[in-house]
C-alpha cells in the first residue's frame, strides 16, 4: 500500500470527486481531505491510499494534471522520520 500526497487542489474538492479521479488507475482504499476548520472548504492537499503498481500509475497518469481548473500534483508521500522526544 502505497500513499500518495495530492496538492493544488481547489476549494470545492469533495471526496466523491477526488475518489472517482484516482480510481480511473485503480482501486482507492482510503483518502483524507484537508479542510479548513471554519469554512469546510479544501485547504488545496489530501492524502490517498492505493495499491503500489496502482499508485505509480495514479503518479504518472495525474501529476501535473487539470482537475477542476487547477493544476494538481500528485506524488508519493514521504516518509516522516521519527520524532524527536526528549527525555527525561
Amino acid at each position: 500500500m502505497i500513499t500518495l500526497s495530492v496538492r493544488g487542489l481547489p476549494g470545492s474538492t469533495s471526496e466523491q470527486s477526488l475518489a472517482k479521479l484516482f480510481s480511473e488507475f485503480g482501486v482507492v482504499h482510503s483518502l483524507s481531505i484537508v479542510r479548513d476548520m471554519f469554512t469546510g472548504k479544501c485547504r488545496g492537499f489530501a492524502s490517498v491510499k492505493m495499491e503500489g503498481h496502482e499508485a505509480k500509475l495514479a503518479i504518472a497518469g495525474l501529476n501535473n494534471r487539470e482537475f477542476d481548473g487547477s493544476v494538481i500534483r500528485v506524488e508519493k508521500e514521504r516518509e516522516r522520520r521519527g520524532s524527536f522526544r526528549r527525555r527525561r
